[in-house]
């Protein structure tokens, strides 16, 4: 029997998610509340556990409905990846089953799953990445000669004697100096910035589990900025952003050794460095250059229709061209509207 529950209305969930090996910091009420808040999407479980006991297996995802791009459930909008939290290969497959079952019935256009690792029965690749993670395990001085001699450390040591200054925290100022670096990144690669409201409401649902650092330059100006987030041990680089006219200063590298420096204080043991896709390979090398320890990241769907991808067709390289000359105000109100379609 498989059930259906509300991840942010049932009391075992939270328990359930800070318990399980594989949870990560996608499978959180915050997150998950920020994606509500933000984008409408609203959450659902399904697991093989009786609603009256413990809540031990479960397979998270996000109605998305969109008078652009239909109606599906993907686990997760967003989300670089949302491992499936079973024990049981039988009482997974016994989801998957009933979701293959469901699609029809619910008028799902599709169904999407986005695991760390393993292959979903019946369902379809749609969709690869690269994912890189850097083990915190050793001591700084062994995980900073870890890191490219040229790609990445002389660029920290030329960022310290720079003077390069750090802040970090969830203030309104440090949100909107990134947000302005976000702005000048997203139009070089001619595409709008996610809502400003989205990382607010990532801020406020998440707490300090969501941190933003800013790079400065000795005469205050905002240089780059980084946005990660931490649950449990591991730390995770999820967006970041910098004005290239400072690129020779090292800014970036600067500002993920730090995140790593406090992350390590504070006992983490992983750095998860996200998804790369895998025709972008100037970021896959600038990765590539803080860990060898990359694996391949499948996206599967049922039925196998074709993916949602906004890079792609005719349309996005006419948008794209649109973007690059939009004024902010219009590149933002752009990615208020694109956004919600594309989760």
């Amino acid at each position: 029997m498989v059930y259906t529950i509300d991840p942010l209305k049932d009391a075992r969930w939270t328990p359930f998610v800070h318990t399980h090996p594989h949870a990560s910091i996608f499978h959180t009420r915050g997150w998950l509340d920020a994606l509500r808040r933000t984008y409408g999407y609203r959450p659902v479980a399904f697991t093989t556990s009786d609603p009256g006991g413990p809540l031990s297996n479960a397979l998270l995802f996000a109605r998305v409905s969109s008078w652009l791009t239909g109606r599906r459930i993907v686990s997760l909008p967003f989300s670089d990846h949302c491992q499936p939290l079973f024990h049981s290969n039988d009482h997974l497959q016994d989801v998957l089953t009933y979701l293959q079952t469901e699609t029809a019935c619910q008028r799902w256009g599709y169904v999407e799953i986005r695991p760390v690792n393993g292959t979903m029965s019946g369902f379809h690749p749609v969709a690869s990445y690269r994912m890189h993670r850097i083990n915190l395990e050793p001591s700084l001085d062994e995980i900073f000669q870890t890191f490219d001699k040229d790609s990445v450390r002389r660029r920290i040591c030329r960022a310290e004697r720079a003077g390069l200054l750090e802040k970090h925290g969830q203030s309104e100022d440090l949100l909107g100096a990134f947000y302005k670096l976000l702005i000048l990144t997203r139009r070089r690669h001619r595409l709008p910035p996610q809502p400003y409201v989205w990382f607010r409401n990532l801020v406020q649902s998440l707490g300090d589990a969501a941190e933003v650092r800013v790079a400065y330059t000795q005469e205050q100006q905002p240089i780059a900025a980084i946005l990660n987030l931490r649950f449990k041990d591991a730390l995770f680089y999820k967006y970041g952003c910098s004005d290239t006219r400072y690129k020779n200063l090292g800014a970036m590298p600067f500002l993920f050794w730090r995140a790593i420096q406090d992350a390590k204080g504070t006992g983490a043991n992983e750095f998860d460095l996200g998804r790369s896709d895998e025709d972008n390979p100037g970021l896959v090398a600038f990765k590539d250059a803080w860990t060898k320890s990359a694996c391949r990241l499948v996206y599967w769907r049922f039925p196998p229709s074709p993916a949602h991808h906004v890079r792609s067709g005719w349309a996005m390289r006419v948008a794209r061209l649109l973007f690059a000359h939009l004024p902010n105000r219009a590149l933002t109100t752009a990615g208020e509207l694109v956004y919600p379609h594309m989760g």
